[in-house]
């Protein structure tokens, strides 16, 4: 038997970038003498790289230079799966979207860049109705330059993994669909009135 089972692996590029696109917190992970030194960023895509901003205080600041392999995982919607919602029987399964990524890293020095590059985002994540535009002559983001470097990542390997109840009947499909779609938007909602 292969794992992951293969209707659970999704190599279409539009759909893994749709996934990067839409959840562009990244896990990113680096490893320097057998130690992990894992980030939550946000990455965003350009053509087959990924662009990023690190606070030069992280320790992992170090480690994203020199075309280092580097992995990073993008997280969608996930949640547990009652058998209680199929018209079949079947057995407790968690549903999830995730991509893992490989690729190389390299440090890029130009403030120049790097200052675009924070406008670049913010325009990005502010789609799309862009309430806040940073200017670039904000006196705060040029005095915050000294202190975040930019990296870019050129993309190795693409691995989309969408287990969403594929194995099962069409309606039951589309069941599971409906169930990772509510319980997202009730577990976000519990989760913070516990928390917050």
């Amino acid at each position: 038997m292969n794992y992951p089972p293969k209707q659970h692996q999704d190599g279409n590029l539009r759909h893994i970038n749709e996934v990067i696109q839409t959840y562009p917190l990244a896990t990113l992970v680096s490893v320097e003498n057998n130690t992990p030194y894992i980030s939550h960023l946000p990455l965003i895509l350009e053509d087959k790289r990924l662009i990023g901003h690190i606070d030069i205080y992280n320790p992992q600041a170090a480690l994203l230079k020199d075309y280092r392999d580097v992995t990073i995982l993008f997280s969608g919607p996930e949640c547990y799966i009652s058998p209680s919602i199929y018209s079949t029987t079947q057995l407790p399964t968690w549903n999830y979207i995730k991509v893992h990524l490989k690729g190389t890293v390299k440090a890029i020095e130009s403030k120049t860049a790097l200052k675009q590059s924070l406008i670049t985002m913010t325009e990005f994540l502010e789609q799309p109705d862009h309430k806040y535009i940073l200017e670039p002559d904000n006196p705060r983001l040029d005095k915050n330059l000294e202190y975040i470097k930019m990296f870019e990542i050129s993309i190795t390997h693409w691995e989309g993994k969408f287990k969403l109840s594929q194995d099962k009947k069409p309606s039951d499909i589309k069941r599971a669909r409906t169930e990772l779609i509510r319980a997202n938007q009730e577990s976000i909602k519990q989760f913070l009135d516990r928390v917050f």
